[in-house]
């Protein structure tokens, strides 16, 4: 077994789907117009309509952090705040991309799961409106999944989307690991986001099995030639763009973001199960998608990395740690981390 196969650190450690690399390649040769209107950037479009079952704009980025920041700065203005939780990655991990593009700020929440309290928000969310000396709330962002590895039910994001109609702010869905939240909930795509109240979605793809191919995908079409401009103006207008949609384009042929992402699920929850049998190990609540935290003794833990699995951990609190699993993730992968845990765990 390689080192490869025992990093558990993220779903970003490993490369890409055999068939996404077989479309960049088959997508290299010949000539196509540049900066989004080639073929490729078309048949997306036409695919993530069929998907979300609506008209809807698409601007393919490279990164998951162009793709919040951009959106984020279409939606609140200089003045305006982003009302998101504490533990979201658009604030505790995009080095103030958000920001940066938007002029506004970021103003954080608490909630259980990372995920966004309805009732705080309503509370928040008339916070000092109309106060010409404060940032004004102006738009919600939330993370499905989120970053504790939580899966917001569709009762969860009607009920923030509801909140947002009543405020008039427009919701915006961080959706790095998309996919994943889809499988754990079996819902369909248009249920998961515009039918709940989205208005913008970043749609991610890197970690589920493509190169570096991301999707803004707009459901409120007065936001595209905005967004559109701000693309371009922030640099994120690739010219050779059909390298990017090839990537989209495969990833969503075939269903294979969905069989991806039913995989990398499948192998979190029998990491799960076989950690919950090991003496002295803590499997908390909500890894309901491919992010599983625990809490570890410190044998174990140093135990572990001692013999090369690699994971994140005291970021959450003494002894907690993250584990995550991906498209590659094998079982044996998993059934090894347990075996060495059951043994460090016995000794």
């Amino acid at each position: 077994m390689t080192a490869s196969n025992k990093n558990f650190a993220s779903d970003n450690v490993v490369g890409a789907s055999i068939g996404i690399l077989t479309a960049i390649a088959a997508a290299n040769g010949g000539a196509q117009p540049s900066y989004g209107a080639d073929d490729w950037s078309q048949r997306v479009e036409r695919r993530l309509r069929e998907v979300f079952e609506t008209d809807l704009d698409v601007l393919l980025v490279a990164t998951g952090s162009a793709a919040n920041a951009l959106s984020l700065a279409a939606l609140a203005p200089p003045w305006g705040g982003v009302l998101c939780h504490e533990e979201s990655h658009i604030n505790n991990d995009e080095c103030g991309a958000p920001e940066f593009y938007s002029g506004g700020r970021l103003l954080t929440l608490a909630g259980a799961g990372a995920k966004l309290d309805p009732t705080q928000l309503r509370t928040h969310s008339l916070a000092k409106i109309g106060d010409v000396h404060c940032t004004q709330p102006t738009c919600v962002s939330l993370s499905q999944v989120t970053e504790l590895g939580s899966v917001y039910s569709l009762d969860e994001l009607r009920t923030i989307g509801a909140v947002c109609r009543e405020r008039k702010f427009r919701l915006h869905m961080d959706g790095a690991r998309f996919a994943n939240a889809l499988a754990a909930l079996g819902c369909t795509p248009a249920e998961m986001t515009w039918k709940a109240g989205v208005d913008v979605l970043s749609f991610g793809a890197t970690k589920n099995g493509a190169l570096a191919a991301e999707a803004i995908v707009v459901f409120d079409r007065s936001l595209t030639q905005e967004l559109a401009y701000r693309r371009k103006r922030g640099g994120h207008l690739l010219s050779k763009m059909r390298l990017v949609a090839a990537q989209m384009d495969a990833y969503l042929a075939e269903d294979l973001w969905l069989r991806n992402a039913r995989h990398a699920n499948a192998m979190a929850q029998r990491l799960a199960g076989g950690l919950r049998g090991v003496t002295g190990v803590s499997v908390h609540e909500g890894g309901d998608a491919n992010i599983l935290f625990c809490t570890l003794p410190q044998r174990i833990s140093d135990g572990l990395h001692a013999q090369g699995f690699h994971f994140y951990g005291d970021r959450w609190g003494p002894g907690v740690v993250r584990l995550v699993t991906s498209f590659a993730t094998q079982a044996a992968d998993v059934d090894a981390l347990i075996a060495a845990a059951q043994r460090l765990g016995s000794s």
